[in-house]
């Protein structure tokens, strides 16, 4: 086998400060050392070693756009969370659209700030 694990997933931001509070203060990864790079951006690390890798955009670079609403046949990235109903309390607490299933099914979604479509789904094993 050739891949042996994620490293990690990059979004492109225009905002980094938004987007370092939705990944740090509300999905609680941790910042990690990021080496000097010509662009802007921030690592985070998810427990397990995985990281997001947000990149400032270029205005003048078409990048594409994420999945529009809350679709989750859309391209995202899910993130694995204990608690579904604490998760669930916080993302509404911070003013965010979300999409939910159960607590028995255990996923919900979310956008980032610049429309990212990330999964949130409840360990239960």
């Amino acid at each position: 086998m050739l891949a042996r694990g994620l490293n990690h997933v990059s979004f492109p931001v225009h905002d980094l400060a938004a987007s370092l509070h939705f990944y740090r203060d509300v999905l609680g990864l941790r910042p990690v050392p990021r080496p000097a790079l010509p662009v802007g951006g921030a690592w985070l690390e998810a427990p397990g070693g995985q990281q997001i890798h947000l990149i400032e955009r270029f205005a003048d670079v078409d990048l594409g756009a994420p999945t529009p609403g809350l679709n989750p046949m859309g391209c995202h990235t899910a993130f694995k969370i204990d608690d579904y109903a604490a998760a669930l309390a916080l993302l509404r607490r911070e003013g965010l659209e979300v999409l939910e299933t159960s607590p028995d099914a255990g996923q919900m979604w979310v956008r980032d700030p610049d429309g990212h479509l990330i999964e949130l789904i409840a360990v239960t094993r």
